[in-house]
């Protein structure tokens, strides 16, 4: 009998531990899709030391080393920074709405429509990339229909 709860604990204990590695990497997703928002926004960065640069995100890692482009006040091009320096990253500015414009693509295309977040774009119909800046992929009468909803989606979102 002992080695009935001996291994009832025991697989008990395994799928605990199961269970918080699945949960990290479902927060470490999340995180990453999170941060992926930043890449190409107006940022505000914060070193430990106290130090504030202001410019545009265009990389970053899970060990939250950063690049800037575009720093606004203190007369540099482009900073690579530490990330065991950075203590705060804040976005400058409202980040595109995927999922807004995803809902809208699905209207016209129900069921061909998903969101890449890790990639910051929309895939319509498996052939049609849509980021933010607009069509990237895709050729045709369907990727037509796609510009003239993204155009009309940006026209209303810059109201």
């Amino acid at each position: 009998m002992p080695e009935i709860i001996y291994y009832n604990s025991y697989i008990y204990y395994l799928k605990h531990i199961l269970i918080e590695i699945f949960m990290a990497a479902v927060l470490n997703r999340k995180f990453g899709e999170e941060t992926v928002q930043f890449l190409g926004k107006k940022v505000s960065i914060e070193t430990s030391d106290q130090k504030i640069y202001n410019g545009t995100l265009t990389g970053i890692d899970e060990k939250l080393d950063i690049v800037l482009d575009n720093i606004e006040g203190h007369g540099i091009l482009k900073l690579i920074l530490n990330g065991s320096f950075v203590k705060e990253i804040k976005l400058m500015e409202k980040p595109f709405d995927f999922k807004a414009l995803s809902d809208r693509l699905s209207r016209v295309f129900p069921g061909l429509v998903k969101i890449r977040e890790d990639v910051g774009a929309i895939i319509v119909m498996d052939k049609i990339k849509v980021t933010q800046t607009g069509i990237e992929e895709g050729f045709g009468l369907a990727a037509d229909r796609v510009k003239a909803i993204y155009d009309e989606f940006i026209r209303e979102t810059k109201k």
